[in-house]
């Protein structure tokens, strides 16, 4: 969120910033339930002194003085209990508003209400050109006896999925790859739970706009993250770090649990979408410095598109619109890689500058060396998620024959084979 004192003094940024993310949200109302707040505190406090100056006057009184006094003071509390209800009242739904106001979008983002706005900065890789009818990956687990889709949702619902053989050991390597890879740049790998209370879904922003897209566990109070970071995020809250402990960089594995509630398309088929997959996240808590923040946000990007030349995909990077950013993102963008079957570039990565937004819902300070207490700022990306990124490898490593050749920095972890 941001701060009230911000949006007192920006009220016109903040307007611009609800409009370009398309956000429901009246800044006026919040505005004038913030003048309400406030009024309402400072005359619930000169009632409370003043009640307190009658208190202490009254145990120096007697006889009717005494009488009259305790009268004047019982006199004053309908009108306390009235302003403590409709403070309670007010702050409550001031709070809910709060919770939706977005952060200001970075000047460089294109403007737009939704990903057709989206600008591809540049493109490494070429799509492969077959020289035969090529298989989706649908068909290519098929023929390998890699999956057991049909047999599977039959047990789990559909948008459910269950690797075979080689390539569920091939998904376990790519998590280890991405680990390996990431603690050689100086990550601290964290497997983390995917069960987190709902303070850290408000926390990490994921809330209350993807209520919709998340399973609960009403009789426990949890639910089921979609990604590491909605607990990476809450980690360290309450806590005041060090400026000497920043940054501080998580490579964070966990199951990840969506409903996809409102996808549907050709997409949806095989591995693309599905309830439950893996994920290795990028999370970085640094210095509330946007000079700092913009550095961070490209080493995320460069460690993405890393793995991705390590697995030998074509992709695109992608500076996503005011629109299609999301509520908190200071800056995103997107890597998408390149979907034989689709026929197009498909987003497999998404990062994400946060700035202060999610420090100040999650209570995440630090102590800088002036001794000043300062929000950090956060930033995550995927390094890599399974099975959406099975799909393009097994389609654009695919052979004439149905095998799927390994990329080279792979091939270690089955012995040296070529194939899959």
């Amino acid at each position: 969120m941001l701060a009230l004192k911000f949006i007192r003094a920006n009220p016109d940024a903040v307007r611009r910033a609800i409009a370009a993310k398309g956000i429901a949200l009246d800044l006026d109302r919040l505005l004038a339930l913030d003048a309400a707040v406030r009024s309402a505190k400072t005359r619930l406090e000169d009632l409370r002194a003043r009640k307190k100056r009658l208190s202490a006057s009254i145990k120096e009184l007697s006889g009717e003085d005494r009488a009259q006094q305790v009268q004047r003071s019982r006199a004053l509390d309908p009108e306390i209990a009235d302003l403590e209800e409709r403070l309670a009242q007010d702050r409550s739904e001031l709070d809910a508003l709060m919770l939706r106001v977005p952060n200001i979008p970075w000047e460089g983002a294109p403007q737009g209400a939704d990903a057709e706005a989206n600008l591809v900065l540049r493109r490494e890789g070429a799509p492969p050109r077959f020289e035969f009818t090529a298989r989706d990956h649908v068909e290519l687990m098929a023929l390998n006896g890699w999956a057991e889709l049909t047999r599977v949702a039959q047990v789990c619902g559909s948008r459910s999925y269950a690797l075979k053989g080689r390539l569920a050991l091939l998904e376990q390597v790519l998590m280890l790859h991405a680990l390996q890879q990431l603690t050689a740049r100086g990550f601290t790998v964290m497997s983390v739970p995917a069960l987190a209370r709902e303070a850290a879904f408000v926390a990490s922003g994921h809330f209350p706009f993807g209520e919709e897209d998340a399973f609960r566990v009403p009789r426990d109070g949890l639910l089921l993250s979609g990604t590491a970071e909605t607990v990476l995020n809450s980690l360290h809250s309450g806590e005041i770090l060090e400026e000497e402990q920043l940054p501080i960089l998580y490579a964070g594995i966990s199951p990840c649990f969506r409903r996809e509630a409102g996808s549907a398309g050709r997409d949806v088929r095989g591995l693309l979408r599905v309830h439950q997959f893996v994920k290795v996240e990028q999370f970085v808590l640094c210095r509330d410095d946007p000079e700092e923040s913009a550095r961070w946000h490209a080493r995320l990007l460069a460690n993405a598109e890393a793995l991705l030349q390590d697995l030998e995909l074509p992709y695109q990077v992608v500076e996503c619109a005011t629109g299609d950013m999301g509520v908190g993102k200071f800056r995103m963008n997107d890597i998408e890689t390149w979907v034989p079957s689709l026929d197009r570039y498909r987003e497999t990565h998404s990062c994400s500058s946060l700035h202060d937004w999610q420090a100040r819902r999650g209570n995440l300070r630090f102590r800088n060396r002036a001794g000043r207490v300062r929000l950090v700022h956060t930033l995550n990306n995927t390094a890599v998620a399974s099975p959406r990124i099975l799909a393009p490898l097994m389609e654009n490593h695919q052979t004439a024959e149905g095998r799927v050749r390994l990329p080279a920095k792979l091939r270690p972890y089955f012995a040296g084979d070529e194939f899959l």
